[in-house]
């Protein structure tokens, strides 16, 4: 070899080197491997930066073009994204086992006690122990119907505070949250925990449980994370939860307070752990995860979907005329709407699928991970491969759904599909083992709740400027403005 072509080699090295690698990024060699479609993708970061502020709909615009299973690579990272009725089926029933785990993800590893949740525990022999607590002592029909007591105290008390305001501004948004969560806080804990400090710990909470970690996704910078101060905030909000939790489960063991309950949640784990009934031990540390899960999910899904669901009635006039009319016939001038009339009601059911189906509270669901190599309508997954249902973006399909876009709740009426995971175009809950098992308990609030406000009052909007509909992105989707009313009684 010639000295100048030695030369020539050894300055054109660092040039060769960027070529290959830009090669097998854009160009991947070709594997006998059939992959679902992928979209180009950046150096280290491959398609982390087309997610943009609200990812469910970004992946929706993304899958017009590569199709209903999408492969991207967010950081290092592979992930397979669904977004039609059969990649869903296929996912949550048909190879359920296989994508039946979560993925290692650092924020909620924090906040949630290393993941011993229900949510976010790996699949496993853990995970069916925890989730079998929770279903068989927790959530049953039988338990959720003893708590139909502080459903209706609780909404007695809202319709006071709303009748109080004589007229006046009233935020409907700020009355919601402040009734799921007493709700919730006097199933799970056995009183209310109203204070200004409890209410901005569980946003903090929320927030936190929603953000991007870099080191999810590129672990060579996880350091960003650090710098960011994002480990700091979510080990300083699991510190004040964990202290929070540890005062309520002493409180229950030497039952300091007056004014409990039959029987809270926290007892009820109590209990088990005592007895050791299940043949699984229980630490204090499961108690807090299970009952944070019920927090997290029981306050905040609960009531983005009362939020959104008054925001659409609003909105259309007819709808909300149609709704009252029912509560009406039901209610025939008695004091409240109880539980038991709400069977009856079927435009009210009709009204909350729709709201659910518009506007799916966590859209793109809790992301799964595949187990084992799998063949995914005719595509081959890797094992190992994060895999994100967009829940939203199937319950927007026009080929299963006529005019997607428009509020419709006359859609459900007579219509089989429901939302117990089992009509794969419509999982606001998801389905599978992963489903929420907490359905049952959510919607028996909201039912209660949007029956009675539309029976007791008549709301108009403060201004025009609250039909906004603008969403605030997080792992649950809100309405970015608060809805102000005013409210005139309808007897």
């Amino acid at each position: 070899m010639s000295f100048t072509l030695q030369l020539f080699l050894v300055s054109s090295l660092p040039l060769i080197l960027a070529l290959l690698l830009l090669k097998s990024l854009y160009f991947p060699s070709k594997s006998d491997k059939n992959l679902p479609p992928s979209p180009p993708k950046l150096p280290l970061i491959g398609n982390l930066h087309q997610l943009g502020s609200s990812p469910h709909r970004a992946l929706h615009a993304m899958a017009q073009t590569y199709g209903p299973l999408m492969l991207l690579r967010l950081g290092t990272v592979p992930v397979l994204v669904a977004s039609s009725v059969d990649a869903a089926r296929d996912i949550m029933k048909t190879h359920d086992i296989i994508f039946s785990n979560r993925p290692k993800l650092n924020i909620p590893s924090i906040l949630c006690y290393g993941s011993k949740d229900i949510a976010f525990a790996q699949y496993g022999e853990y995970w069916r122990q925890v989730k079998s607590i929770a279903v068989l002592h927790l959530l049953t029909n039988k338990r959720v119907q003893s708590y139909r007591h502080v459903r209706e105290d609780e909404m007695a008390l809202m319709i006071e505070k709303i009748r109080d305001t004589h007229k006046s501004e009233v935020n409907l948004s700020e009355l919601l949250i402040s009734l799921t969560n007493n709700v919730v806080c006097r199933v799970a804990l056995g009183r209310t925990y109203e204070g200004r400090k409890f209410k901005s710990l569980l946003e903090r909470f929320l927030e936190l449980l929603g953000c991007f970690s870099v080191g999810s996704y590129v672990p060579s910078l996880a350091w960003v994370d650090r710098l960011t101060g994002l480990e700091r905030r979510a080990d300083e909000i699991a510190k004040e939860f964990d202290e929070f939790f540890e005062s309520v489960i002493d409180e229950h063991v030497s039952k300091k307070f007056v004014g409990v309950e039959s029987q809270d949640l926290v007892d009820i784990l109590l209990e088990v752990q005592r007895d050791n009934s299940t043949g699984f031990h229980i630490e204090k540390d499961v108690i807090k995860a299970i009952i944070l899960d019920v927090f997290a999910a029981g306050t905040d899904t609960t009531f983005t979907n009362l939020e959104w669901a008054i925001s659409e009635l609003l909105r259309h006039p007819q709808a909300m005329k149609k709704l009252q009319q029912e509560a009406w016939e039901i209610g025939q001038g008695r004091p409240m709407i109880t539980e038991d009339d709400l069977e009856k009601m079927a435009y009210l059911k009709a009204v909350l699928k729709e709201t659910l189906r518009l506007h799916t509270p966590i859209p793109l669901l809790v992301p799964r991970e595949s187990t084992q190599d799998v063949k995914l309508l005719g595509y081959d997954i890797p094992s190992g491969t994060q895999v994100i249902i967009n829940a939203w973006a199937i319950a927007r399909d026009p080929s299963k759904w006529e005019e997607p876009n428009e509020f419709r709740p006359e859609r459900f009426l007579n219509s089989p599909i429901d939302y117990k995971g089992l009509h794969f175009e419509f999982i606001p809950f998801g389905g599978g083992r992963r489903g929420c098992p907490a359905i049952q308990f959510a919607m028996a609030i909201n039912e209660l709740v949007l029956a009675n406000l539309v029976y007791k009052f008549h709301f108009t909007l403060v201004s025009e400027e609250d039909l906004d509909m603008s969403e605030s992105i997080g792992l649950t989707v809100h309405k970015k403005r608060p809805i102000l009313v005013s409210a005139t009684s309808c007897s």
